[in-house]
């Protein structure tokens, strides 16, 4: 019973904090506000959470990677694959050595395979925070997908390393060769065994599906299944699973474009990836929060071993530490959109360099969040011969500073960098998406053709389904016709925004009488219902169509 009161304890924090999140007149990210919440917890209600590593990282890491490699946009992630791999590679191993020998340098209590280790957890980004952050302030498409496709390979890249330091601190030996071997390893199995493991699955819930029928609900449960049985089946064979996850994830964009799944079991799949979405990451930084006290007591006596009585010396680390985050990811970051970006010359021969501002806001959006935790939570309890891990609650105390600092720093800097700012823009990125819908169009007009002389011959009623066919070809050629105008003029943008809140606000007062004749009992709620989630459909396609 306390397990399951714990459980629900945590789920409730997560709702208070979205709410609480929303009445803040400030752009305060979530994520701080359930941190607050964790404390909170931690300190009045006196909650304490023992965290297995092993158990916390298997239930945490692996969805949350699956579900970005999933939704990340793929042809936008290729285009600017020499940015992201830069970020995502280049910058996660400079970070791991350059900020592992400061570390140790600056705390020499914590042993070099100890600081490693922390440097590897703090190396990873995440776009989470990062888009709760910028949710006033409108971030450039282009640099989101980069973000994005940064955080989800340096989550692997930062993961694996972060394996290799553990495996140093409890063996106390470390071969660059034996090292480089068991990389490629644990990299080229955990992709092969996470896209296998996705098509096999896939296929073989089609196979079922088309000869025993299917429902949404087992549907949705195989992809949650997923990432989990991709995660466990490398680390059985001692691949990398969280490379596994992600590369699940990637590959089950393609494995659904020709799995013959509903329409239905789409919509209500995202719905339920979201709300899991959603709880894992508050649930993670409400244990941030809760972990707090408790850690912040340990890390204040591993401090007295450096020679510091003060706890503000904490302080003073964290702030090192972020200092030193930043100064890297400054510098890499021109570096990489000096190469990538901003690789075209001048008439002189010269190359342009990247702006400043842009730099800086790419600088500044990488904020740490639940994939730094995770990580960090995984450090062992004790070492081999059982004796304490050394100095993993101060670990645990600078990788929690490290991410409140950077949440703080983009909260406040980000808004203000974003504010007009615009990156090179994606070449024919709008042109590819007005083609595809031309011709997505065109393909309809053809199938209602050819639906309309099948069901019309032989009938009596002919004109009516040429009638009816004739009404819906209509509104596609409308599509193409719109599509293939190429002039459209900013007022003609200003009537279409017109049309669409005065369509929104007729579903939704539509909505809004239907619901109330079934509270007058006029009609029964399973139709009010049928008819809402239909208008909800309409609902949300007309709200993000922006």
């Amino acid at each position: 019973m306390e397990i399951v009161t714990l459980c629900l304890v945590l789920l409730l924090a997560v709702v208070v904090s979205g709410m609480i999140s929303r009445l803040l007149p400030s752009a305060l990210p979530r994520p701080l506000v359930q941190i607050g919440l964790g404390i909170a917890i931690g300190s009045i209600a006196h909650v304490r959470v023992t965290l297995d590593p092993e158990l916390f990282f298997l239930l945490f890491v692996p969805p949350l990677l699956f579900l970005d490699g999933w939704r990340i946009p793929k042809d936008e992630l290729f285009k600017d694959r020499g940015a992201v791999l830069g970020l995502a590679l280049g910058l996660v191993f400079l970070t791991v050595l350059g900020m592992g020998w400061f570390i140790h340098w600056m705390i020499p209590a914590m042993p070099y395979a100890v600081a490693f280790a922390l440097a590897a957890v703090v190396s990873p980004t995440d776009p989470i925070a990062v888009s709760a952050i910028a949710a006033k302030v409108p971030i450039p498409r282009r640099m989101m997908h980069i973000l994005e496709g940064e955080s989800l390979l340096n989550d692997a890249s930062g993961l694996v390393c972060l394996r290799f330091a553990i495996a140093a601190a409890l063996t106390g030996t470390f071969s660059l060769g034996e090292a480089a071997l068991t990389f490629a390893w644990m990299a080229l199995a955990g992709v092969a065994i996470g896209v296998g493991c996705t098509w096999g699955i896939t296929a073989a819930k089609g196979w079922f599906a088309r000869r025993f029928g299917d429902d949404s609900g087992s549907n949705i449960l195989v992809s949650l299944l997923i990432p989990f049985a991709a995660y466990l089946a490398a680390e059985h064979v001692h691949a990398s699973g969280v490379l596994a996850a992600a590369a699940a994830g990637l590959s089950m964009t393609f494995t659904t474009a020709w799995a013959s799944v509903m329409a239905a079991t789409r919509i209500r799949r995202r719905a339920v990836w979201d709300m899991l979405q959603f709880t894992l990451n508050g649930v993670i930084f409400v244990l941030l929060g809760e972990q707090m006290p408790e850690v912040f007591a340990a890390a204040r006596d591993t401090v007295v071993s450096t020679g510091h009585d003060s706890p503000w010396w904490l302080g003073v680390y964290v702030a090192a530490i972020v200092g030193g985050l930043a100064l890297l990811r400054f510098a890499w970051v021109w570096v990489s959109l000096r190469f990538t970006l901003f690789r075209t010359r001048r008439r002189d021969g010269t190359h342009v360099s990247p702006p400043r501002r842009i730099v800086a806001a790419m600088s500044v959006a990488g904020a740490r969040g639940a994939i730094t935790l995770a990580g960090v939570l995984t450090l062992p309890l004790a070492m081999n011969d059982g004796s304490p891990f050394p100095a993993r609650d101060l670990a645990i105390f600078l990788a929690s500073g490290v991410i409140l600092a950077s949440l703080v720093i983009a909260s406040v800097a980000l808004p203000l960098l974003l504010r007009g700012l615009d990156l090179p823009p994606e070449h024919g990125t709008e042109a590819e998406r007005d083609r595809a819908r031309r011709i997505g169009a065109q393909a309809a007009i053809a199938a209602l053709e050819k639906e309309q002389h099948r069901m019309s011959e032989n009938s009596e009623d002919a004109d009516h389904y040429v009638e009816i066919a004739a009404r819906l070809m209509d509104g596609y050629r409308d599509r193409i016709d719109s599509l293939s105008d190429d002039t459209k003029t900013k007022r003609q943008d200003e009537w279409e925004g017109t049309e669409r809140i005065m369509r929104l606000a007729a579903i939704r007062a539509e909505r809004k009488a239907i619901f109330d004749l079934a509270q007058t009992r006029e009609i029964n709620m399973d139709t009010a219902s049928r008819l809402g989630r239909e208008l909800d459909l309409l609902d949300a396609r007309l709200s993000t169509a922006r």
